[in-house]
């Protein structure tokens, strides 16, 4: 852009003090009033020569610059957020780009223009919560980059829902291009509160509120269908009524990390149906465990169990002690032997569902317990409850369980050998997977005798059994006889511990060893904690970022997870192992809301962006957000599904919008580049200016 050379203006440089010029500048003026006064006939030619000396002293110069031009500066802000990514809006933000681009284009052919453009997304603070459309705040940015002088205006294509703080002006016309189209609706499900922790099976409340937004075509009042769904299953079906504020219970059967979602009905013709849902997550967590405990045969371990559960305060524990085998009659009847009847029929049939873990220590089947309650306990494992079997010498009997009804529901059945002699338990290849025992000795490092086995104490009997098909063995003896089987059965859970000496770890025996660890492992994995399970896909939400964690007893795991986002789109990423059973993957997404993950076998949910992602509270548009704005600065409203408007050049102070077209201001904004200074009258000039008016004023005087 070529410079231009122009006289702006002239400056003073005194060559001598203000004060003294001042004190001359008063002489002169009552010289002046003397004059006329008296009525002197020269007065004016005095007046004149004085002022040329005060010119002369005043030092005059003129000012020359060296201008270069500066191009006008138009912006044009583009919203791509979430919410304008539906209903064809992303089309006509593109229209509406092209034109605004070759109106500017065209407008530096003849007078320079520059176009910034600005594309405004999805934001979201660093704890992940989303901020909305900070549309407002591109705009501010224009302001901070650009000298106000230069901006010729500002163009927003938006839907018109900006969540940041608003501008009280701009130093040039703001239009605001609506992607919107007339007679638009929507129906939003808010998620008005959700707890972030549960107790299981106890009632959860979630307020909702669902609303139709825009020339919805229903009634108030009208009543539509809400799901909800726990960890992917349907817990709850509620007719909920529109627009207004209800609550729905439900409830969580399983402790550790639950993902909830809640769903309405589409409504026909609607914007999108990304905001029909809202997910969250939320831990559970049973108030108290409560456990059965029912021992056989007295024995040195029996105490053990007993002290390990009751120093927990938060268990419930039964204990149902067999004090004297059947065979060893005391010659008196049972109502003499105790002055209380055991509640046994309360506890097998009537209570047994309320226990969290039954465990049977030693126990042999001597008719002390009817069939019957034996029965109930093996139709209590199949409906989803637990079990434990601490396996003693009796269990290779005669009076083994697995003679039992319950013997079905066995991980094993035993040769009906035992076993003695002292060993060192060690964890099988696939225990080194399963989260049970996984990491189990890592405060026991092999020792120095046999670099197999970790340097926890040994236990001194083994039950021979034969593990079941389907059955995990995660411990085993250094022969390899299996020590701790775990078996699913229908939809409960068995442990079988195959030795009834572990109690010798909790006595400190050559060092003692993790009883207590593994005991409580073992009762979170038979209740089904998600943090123990062997199968699980896991995901995380931090900032944009999912992280998926996919544990298996698998040697080889998944390929690569998928997730799939509110809008369809598919995102990949590959797993890397992260430990033994264990593998990782992380992905970065574009969008906010409820996200689909899966690896190809297992499916969970994620919510970025929260449980109702401010994006999609309200997707209709409206031009109210900017109304104050577009009124102070003088700019349109138009949508760009009417049609494009023009985009002309206007003078300003003039109106910049009209029927059809958008005006952006002409500035005439330049950098001084070089400036010079000429002395305006010479000083010699000035002094014989003023001698010869001086002069002139005595020849006038003296006639």
């Amino acid at each position: 852009m070529d410079a231009e050379l122009t006289w702006t203006g002239a400056r003073f440089a005194p060559l001598v003090p203000l004060w003294a010029l001042g004190l001359l500048a008063a002489l002169v003026l009552a010289l002046l009033a003397l004059g006329l006064w008296r009525r002197a006939p020269g007065v004016w030619l005095r007046f004149a020569a004085g002022l040329a000396v005060l010119t002369a002293l005043a030092g005059p110069s003129l000012v020359k610059e060296l201008r270069e031009p500066r191009a006008s500066v138009a912006a044009l802000i583009l919203d791509e957020t979430a919410s304008d990514g539906v209903d064809g809006r992303p089309e006509r933000l593109a229209a509406a780009e092209a034109a605004m681009r070759a109106a500017v284009e065209r407008m530096n052919l003849e007078r320079p223009m520059e176009l910034k453009v600005i594309r405004v997304e999805s934001a979201m603070n660093a704890a992940g919560h989303d901020l909305g459309s900070p549309i407002f705040g591109a705009l501010n940015e224009i302001l901070a980059e650009t000298d106000p002088e230069r901006i010729a205006g500002a163009v927003v294509v938006s839907d018109g829902r900006a969540h940041d703080a608003a501008l009280a002006g701009f130093p040039a016309p703001v239009h605001l291009l609506s992607t919107g189209r007339e007679g638009e609706y929507d129906r939003r499900l808010l998620l008005e509160s959700a707890p972030s922790f549960a107790v299981v099976r106890e009632n959860i409340p979630i307020r909702i509120r669902v609303e139709d937004l825009g020339a919805a075509p229903t009634r108030p009042g009208q009543s539509v269908l809400v799901n909800v769904r726990v960890n992917g299953e349907i817990a709850v079906q509620q007719s909920v009524t529109l627009g207004v504020s209800e609550t729905i219970m439900a409830t969580v059967n399983a402790p550790g990390l639950a993902a909830v979602e809640v769903s309405v009905e589409p409504l026909a013709g609607q914007l999108t149906g990304r905001n029909d849902r809202a997910a969250f997550t939320l831990r559970a967590a049973r108030e108290r465990l409560r456990v059965l405990l029912v021992s056989g045969a007295p024995h040195a371990g029996q105490r053990a169990w007993r002290n390990l559960l009751k120093a927990d305060p938060a268990v419930d524990l039964v204990h149902f002690t067999i004090l004297r085998p059947i065979e060893k009659d005391p010659g008196a009847s049972s109502d003499e032997l105790s002055l209380i009847p055991f509640p046994t029929r309360e506890l097998f049939m009537e209570k047994l569902d309320d226990f969290d873990l039954v465990i049977f220590d030693r126990y042999a089947e001597r008719d002390i317990l009817d069939p019957t309650y034996i029965m109930n306990v093996a139709r209590y494992i199949r409906a989803g409850g637990a079990a434990l079997i601490t396996a003693g010498p009796e269990f290779a009997g005669v009076d083994s369980l697995e003679r039992s009804p319950l013997g079905a529901t066995l991980p094993a059945r035993p040769t009906g050998r035992l076993l003695e002699g002292a060993f060192r338990p060690r964890v099988t290849d696939l225990g080194g997977r399963h989260p049970v025992t996984a990491d189990l000795a890592r405060a026991y490092p092999p020792s120095e005798e046999s670099a197999e086995a970790p340097s926890w104490g040994s236990w001194l009997r083994i039950v021979q059994v034969d593990p079941r098909e389907e059955a995990n063995a995660l411990m085993e003896s250094p022969e390899g006889e299996p020590l701790l089987i775990l078996d699913r059965v229908g939809q409960g859970r068995v442990a079988l511990l195959a030795s009834d000496t572990i109690w010798l770890w909790a006595r400190g025996f050559e060092g003692g060893g993790p009883q207590a660890e593994l005991f409580r492992r073992l009762a979170h994995w038979l209740m089904k904690e998600p943090e123990l399970e062997e199968d699980a896909l896991v995901a995380e939400v931090v900032g944009a970022r999912i992280g998926v964690t996919r544990r298996s007893l698998a040697e080889e795991g998944p390929e690569r997870a998928r997730v799939v986002t509110p809008s369809g789109i598919e995102l990949l990423a590959p797993f890397e192992a992260a430990g033994p059973g264990l593998w990782r993957a992380e992905i970065e997404t574009p969008e906010l809301g409820v996200h689909v993950v899966t690896d190809g076998e297992w499916r969970t949910l994620a919510a970025v962006g929260g449980a109702s992602p401010r994006e999609f509270e309200n997707a209709v548009a409206t031009d109210e957000i900017f109304r104050p704005l577009l009124d102070a600065t003088g700019g349109a409203s138009l949508r760009v599904a009417e049609g494009l408007p023009d985009i002309r050049r206007v003078q300003a102070g003039r109106p910049a919008e009209g029927r059809g077209w958008i005006g952006l201001v002409e500035r005439e904004a330049s950098v001084l580049r070089a400036a010079s200074l000429t002395p305006l009258p010479p000083a010699w000039l000035a002094l014989l200016i003023a001698a010869g008016l001086l002069v002139a004023a005595w020849r006038r005087e003296g006639r």
